[in-house]
């Protein structure tokens, strides 16, 4: 359950304007859109214009849609402003991170593959909206909304954030995940960390 005053819902149900009011705010995210795990094979991540990436993530997430498909991650409100994004969904519509990363599965034996196991990829505060609980709300939300989809776990991959710079913050970090229920699965480098949660009966 989140905090008072956050709400997170599917990103199908929420105004393509409310992401651009989040995304836009931050200089990485406006750069990536969420697209850096999304690429197809053959596809260079800077051949894209920000516009396009962006182009991509609303197909992507049939923002303003709410009888689409749900494909690609929450939006989160607080008092009705839109202050968060989290891109969640099955782990092999990450193109790039299942064919590239070697994060998620050096020492595991561990199918990319597996459309069972959902994975978090991205988490975005807006600009002004920090320290208030959004990410961490938005981590437990991705966690409920995995589970009532049928997931059968959970993946997250944080970094250390005393060992790393602010534009790689947007994988989150071990402390909030702990707090949705994660617990760390392997430690593949010294600055980033595999989480995971397992649904029971799912």
């Amino acid at each position: 359950m989140e905090p008072d005053g956050i709400v997170c819902i599917p990103a199908n149900e929420a105004p393509w304007a409310d992401l651009e009011a989040v995304l836009g705010s931050v200089g990485a995210s406006r750069r990536c859109w969420c697209q850096r795990y999304k690429l197809d094979r053959g596809e260079a991540f800077a051949r894209f214009p920000a516009e396009e990436r962006a182009e991509r993530l609303r197909e992507q997430t049939h923002a303003g849609e709410p009888g689409a498909p749900e494909t690609s991650g929450l939006v989160a409100y607080l008092d009705g402003e839109p202050v968060g994004w989290c891109a969640v969904e099955p782990r092999p519509a990450y193109h790039g991170m299942v064919r590239n990363q070697r994060v998620p599965w050096e020492g595991r034996d561990e199918d990319p593959a597996d459309a069972t196991v959902w994975a978090i990829t991205c988490l975005v505060t807006r600009r002004g909206h920090r320290r208030q609980g959004i990410a961490s709300a938005l981590a437990q939300a991705a966690v409920d909304h995995a589970r009532s989809r049928g997931a059968r776990a959970l993946e997250a991959y944080p970094i250390d954030p005393a060992n790393t710079i602010s534009d790689e913050l947007h994988v989150g970090t071990a402390e909030m995940f702990v707090g949705a229920g994660l617990a760390e699965v392997l430690r593949p480098t010294a600055r980033r960390a595999v989480m995971r949660i397992d649904f029971d009966g799912a």
